[in-house]
């Protein structure tokens, strides 16, 4: 029996880009479902995340005019990740597989002809990830690099070079669900469901259009979501700090102690003010630390939902 797939597009102000890709998309699974891997019923998902353009109107558009494309829209902006989250849930009752991928056209449609023939061969997820990252600038893949090695030092479970773009079984999806946390970072999630993966490799491209919606900030606040969701390392450091700092400290007070006793004892205001202001940054920075985790459990223990589906195409036609 021919799998059914659902391709997941998250969205967020894509009106410039949106009625180039989805062609491409629409193109990409009408070949799949041509050469018998797929079935018919195959769709492809865009996640309207709140978006503040033109971008719902094209969706409902394309959905009016293409059985294969369906749509649902979040009441506001929740972020990239919580938008994804929503179209894999949403579509995981609907079909067998899920490809979850941007639609600013980077990524290589082409790898998902792979990804479907790993899973017709068993594996249940399988991480799209990137050959090499020579179209980056300098310091865009220095610092992509280095946020995936420090992953790894934190002990967060990540595939190097790996970001939304993959394929997940309806099956992991159901186990999925069942994690639910509010602060979210999914490539570093999926690795803890289990079942057995894979990874196929591919070339990724410049933006057909638009502009990023990925900034360096965004970039740096998504790395810092992954380490102190899925890492209690930061806290550990922390204490492995203190008590360097501690004997440090009391390696300072036997020598003032000794050369007092010597009298060469000499008034250093200059120094003094030093050790108080080193002491007192690593102490702020501690506490910024733990406050981090502690406004974590805060989110948590609210239970606030992680999404909430304002429209969806299928009910308008």
């Amino acid at each position: 029996m021919k799998p059914i797939l659902y391709i997941v597009i998250p969205c967020y102000n894509e009106e410039k880009v949106l009625p180039i890709t989805s062609s491409m998309f629409l193109d990409k699974l009408t070949t799949m479902c041509a050469s018998g891997k797929i079935s018919d019923d195959s769709r492809i998902m865009f996640v309207d995340d709140g978006s503040k353009d033109g971008t719902w109107e094209i969706i409902t558009k394309l959905a009016k005019e293409d059985k294969h494309y369906t749509g649902i829209r979040q009441s506001r902006n929740r972020g990239h990740q919580n938008a994804v989250l929503a179209g894999l849930m949403e579509a995981k009752d609907c079909c067998d597989i899920t490809i979850s991928i941007d639609c600013d056209g980077q990524d290589d449609i082409d790898a998902m002809d792979l990804m479907v023939d790993e899973y017709l061969g068993g594996c249940e997820i399988v991480y799209g990830v990137r050959h090499n990252r020579d179209s980056d600038t300098f310091f865009k893949k220095f610092s992509a690099e280095t946020f995936y090695r420090l992953l790894k030092l934190m002990g967060v479970e990540a595939i190097f070079n790996h970001a939304d773009y993959r394929l997940v079984s309806s099956r992991v999806l159901n186990e999925f669900s069942n994690f639910k946390e509010v602060n979210i970072f999914l490539r570093g999630l999926f690795p803890l469901v289990g079942f057995k993966s894979t990874s196929v490799y591919y070339e990724r491209h410049e933006r057909i259009a638009g502009e990023s919606h990925y900034p360096l900030v965004k970039m740096l606040a998504l790395a810092f979501e992954g380490i102190t969701s899925l890492s209690v390392k930061p806290i550990h450091l922390i204490t492995g700090l203190g008590c360097f700092i501690a004997l440090l400290s009391f390696v300072g007070v036997i020598w003032s102690f000794v050369v007092s006793i010597m009298g060469k004892a000499v008034p250093g205001w200059s120094s003094m003010t030093c050790i108080i202001c080193f002491i007192g940054g690593i102490q702020l920075i501690c506490l910024g630390i733990l406050g981090e985790y502690i406004g974590k459990i805060y989110l948590e223990v609210k239970q606030r939902p992680r999404y909430i589906i304002s429209e969806r195409t299928d009910d308008l036609f």
